[in-house]
């Protein structure tokens, strides 16, 4: 087992969650062959979606000429690992590409099951980067296998690869229709998935119709009009397609739009269109994973049209307002769980103050886990700033509970550092049930809100009291802030916008109640 992944095992088993993939795209507009530098932007725009998957990276850039030259560079580990910058140079040639950082949520760790994948076809080669999960992977994967094709690896992603290059009914045989493809594709499988798919000189950016995992669009601009207001098309240098728009600002892009569920966007160096959208079944709503919110996501994202810093920091005044506490200060568990906690003292009326100062280079350098190491646990990763609160009660705010095991400690840190009292706010529900569509959850027995001890969480975990924000709360904190799309004149898009005006959240970590029926 390499490093990196026995260190993420170490990782996972301690926060008890994982990130799943992300995706990243990108065309240089105006003439071709382009002096955008398309493999070193892929780089940077996976490096900012680093968050989403550590196990491996990979890169696929394309002359886009007739038939396209391919080039790819793939490694496991880290983004700067995997994408060495000598090796990044030989790519230069690129006009448009696509790229992927991975953490497997189905499909093991190895070097073949690394995106994207790049696959022949009767109408030339196709590559797929893929970010999700299908619910019904293993009746696709016999279907595949009936017409004759054999499978190398066990990801979704290639399965989806080879659903692509399969002959959809209806279509011609030479005259390949790309978006009858992936509409045949998207009616085979409901979710959960955001796709880039590249052929010839396009990308389509593919969002199921649940809308379950994130997909964005952005704007390549000169990086003298980057924070300027308005913009011309003239000042257009290419266009990117991510997972996050957190990746937008570190290559000079601006944000540009959300891709709609059920949305196949085209993007070539003439812009971005809407092919088609395909309709969720009548009456069903979307189902945006609300864990992006909750802990995935980098704060500084935009979903829905609202930044998931500002709809963290509701939900800490809402945990306020439903679950309060007789303390002195407010702090967190460094970092995700910042804003909830600020929210959290502005609404109480206490003062934030920080009670751990994280070592941030635990988590890049392998560290043998053995048995000393276990015993010290949090003590390696965080350093108590005793002044802060020795003597006082402290409200410790944190994102999610999963197994108990690492809050814990924590508390136990703090009291033997002179904390009075330690109250645990959550600015979650309680995690319940696994998930099937993309996030790596353990299983419903390793859950501590499924655990007899949970009758007594506080007791169980050393805390002065334990209290949770409610399912209703947290979709209140989140719903509050959402912005409907803006008209389009494209009519595409405008139907687009009525089809995902309402809003819904997957909630079946939580609640149990997941958007579709899973199949197995």
């Amino acid at each position: 087992m390499s490093d990196t992944r026995e260190r993420m095992e170490l990782e996972l088993e301690e926060s008890g969650l994982a990130e799943e993939c992300g995706v990243f795209g990108c065309v240089a507009a105006g003439q071709w062959p382009t002096q955008l530098e398309v493999a070193q932007v892929l780089a940077l725009g996976l490096v900012a979606l680093q968050h989403r998957g550590q196990e491996s990276a990979g890169i696929v850039v394309s002359s886009g000429s007739s038939p396209p030259t391919y080039n790819t560079l793939k490694g496991m580990g880290l983004v700067s690992n995997a994408l060495k910058p000598d090796e990044l140079l030989k790519l230069r040639s690129g006009n448009l590409g696509i790229g992927h950082t991975r953490y497997s949520t189905t499909g093991v760790s190895e070097l073949q099951n690394c995106q994207p994948f790049v696959v022949d076809t009767l109408h030339g080669k196709i590559a797929v980067a893929h970010n999700g999960e299908l619910v019904n992977a293993a009746a696709l994967r016999k279907k595949v296998m009936r017409h004759g094709v054999g499978l190398s690896t066990s990801s979704d992603s290639e399965l989806i690869t080879q659903l692509l290059a399969l002959t959809p009914p209806m279509e011609e045989y030479d005259a390949p229709d790309w978006v009858a493809r992936i509409k045949n594709l998207m009616n085979e499988t409901p979710t959960s998935y955001s796709l880039l798919v590249m052929h010839k000189d396009v990308i389509y950016a593919v969002r199921d119709p649940y809308g379950n995992r994130p997909l964005c669009i952005g704007r390549l601009v000169p990086v003298s009009r980057l924070h300027s207001t308005g913009a011309e098309d003239g000042d257009t240098e290419g266009w990117v397609v991510s997972s996050e728009s957190c990746s937008f600002q570190s290559i000079g892009a601006r944000y540009h739009r959300e891709v709609q569920p059920g949305e196949i966007a085209q993007i070539s160096k003439h812009g971005v269109k809407t092919l088609s959208v395909i309709p969720r079944p009548e009456g069903d709503a979307p189902a945006f994973c609300i864990f992006e919110y909750v802990y995935f996501a980098r704060p500084d994202s935009i979903f829905e049209g609202q930044m998931v810093y500002t709809v963290r920091q509701r939900c800490g005044c809402q945990l306020a307002m439903e679950a309060p506490a007789d303390a002195d200060v407010v702090s967190t568990v460094p970092e995700s769980a910042t804003p909830a906690a600020l929210g959290y003292a502005q609404q109480a009326g206490l003062p934030y103050v920080e009670v751990l100062c994280k070592n941030r280079y635990v988590g890049r350098t392998f560290i043998q886990p053995n048995t000393r190491l276990r015993q010290l646990g949090v003590a390696k990763k965080f350093g108590v700033l005793t002044d802060n609160f020795a003597g006082k009660r402290v409200v410790l705010v944190d994102d999610s509970i999963v197994r108990g095991n690492t809050i814990s400690p924590i508390i136990k840190l703090l009291k033997e550092a002179g904390a009075t009292e330690v109250h645990i706010r959550v600015a979650s529900p309680p995690i319940r049930f696994p998930c099937y569509m993309g996030i790596n959850i353990p299983t419903k027995e390793e859950l501590i809100a499924n655990k007899p001890e949970f009758e007594d969480i506080a007791g169980y975990i050393g805390a002065s009291t334990v209290r949770y924000l409610s399912v209703g709360g947290l979709l209140s904190a989140i719903q509050e802030g959402i912005q409907i799309l803006p008209a389009n004149h494209d009519q595409q898009m405008e139907t687009s916008r009525k089809a995902s005006r309402s809003v819904g959240h997957c909630t079946a970590c939580l609640t149990g109640k997941y958007p579709v029926e899973l199949e197995w």
